[in-house]
């Protein structure tokens, strides 16, 4: 039972390999510098290692915005998330997983009579307002010292093609690893308080705690669909809003990289902390919104010619409504579930 029910996460899982994968290396793949195998099996393996080792910490902050303490409720929550994830990748728009799963939360909230606070949200709403405009400013910084500095001159054009294609390497590596530490959280996030894991032991030494367990799961559910689903989504990403040259989609995905491990890494928390420096909120973001954004901030210092705006709205368009989607179904479902079929889905 638990593993049917654990099922609405692992699609969740597919669905934001499926979509969000094409924001790791759909630049590379639009650029032609990486094949998309090679790309999506390399993409798959450092999505796993970041969702287990690094992903706790998000996984724990969408826990504290709705607590779920029924599998049945978690079920349809991770659900409904996943159904308005998938529908949009049917359209080929990259669109925000942490945002449908925010949005189908909140239906649960509305269901359950616990209206969330704006103290609660506000991270979220914040961190998806000010990583695209991070990923640009970062992408717009790393381009001009790049120009500044006379990369790749005098370099002969093969040569010059291989450090691309492994720079394209290296990065895809960092940007999967930070989407598993930082995305996971919408995959698993809603089973932390009915997690049935127990932590792998041998001896005295635990080798995974519970909820690495609960992320490895997850992890290879998020692998899954970037092997099956996500050249769907890489069309839009890689070419269709705008045209990026090898090093400027290397760039983009840096930037998007750089974005995501600022608001995944618990220990530059705990160290900006300890300096009473202000810190980042550890909270899973829109890959989708920090790539987007670092597009727009190559397309600006390159004077802003070439931007499809028809694209871009129809993107932007796809961020309002997947929350708003997420949550009606979430709220209809749980109702449904409930009242026409019995099922208890609030804990005594």
């Amino acid at each position: 039972m638990f593993i049917f029910l654990l099922s609405s996460g692992l699609f969740l899982g597919w669905s934001l390999g499926a979509n969000d994968a094409a924001n790791v290396f759909g630049t590379a793949v639009g650029s032609k510098m990486l094949r998309f195998k090679t790309a999506a099996y390399t993409c798959s393996v450092f999505v796993i290692l970041g969702a287990v080792i690094s992903g706790g910490g998000t996984s724990s902050s969408i826990n504290h915005l709705g607590s779920i303490h029924t599998l049945t409720g978690s079920f349809l929550v991770a659900l409904s998330a996943a159904l308005s994830v998938f529908l949009m990748s049917k359209f080929k728009l990259p669109v925000s997983t942490s945002q449908a799963l925010i949005g189908a939360i909140i239906g649960w909230n509305i269901f359950a009579g616990m209206p969330v606070r704006a103290e609660q949200l506000s991270p979220f709403v914040s961190a998806w307002v000010f990583s695209p405009i991070l990923a640009a400013i970062c992408a717009i910084v790393i381009y001009l010292i790049l120009k500044k500095s006379h990369v790749g001159r005098g370099i002969h054009l093969l040569r010059l093609d291989v450090y691309t294609r492994l720079g394209f390497v290296l990065v895809c590596i960092m940007g999967a690893y930070t989407l598993g530490a930082n995305n996971i959280a919408n995959v698993m996030g809603v089973f932390i308080s009915v997690n049935p894991f127990h932590s792998l032991s041998i001896g005295e030494v635990t080798l995974l705690s519970d909820i690495q367990l609960l992320c490895l799961v997850g992890g290879l559910a998020i692998a899954a669909g970037i092997i099956t689903y996500s050249n769907k989504v890489i069309e839009t990403v890689g070419k269709n809003i705008f045209r990026l040259s090898p090093g400027s989609g290397l760039v983009v995905v840096l930037a998007s990289t750089i974005v995501l491990f600022l608001f995944s890494s618990a220990k530059l928390e705990i160290f900006l902390a300890s300096h009473g420096l202000p810190s980042l909120p550890l909270v899973p973001l829109s890959s989708s919104q920090s790539i987007v954004g670092a597009i727009i901030g190559i397309a600006i210092v390159k004077g802003a010619r070439g931007i499809r705006y028809r694209i871009l709205a129809e993107i932007a368009l796809g961020w309002v409504i997947t929350p708003i989607i997420a949550g009606l179904i979430s709220l209809i479902s749980l109702y449904i579930v409930q009242n026409v079929f019995d099922v208890k889905l609030l804990a005594s």
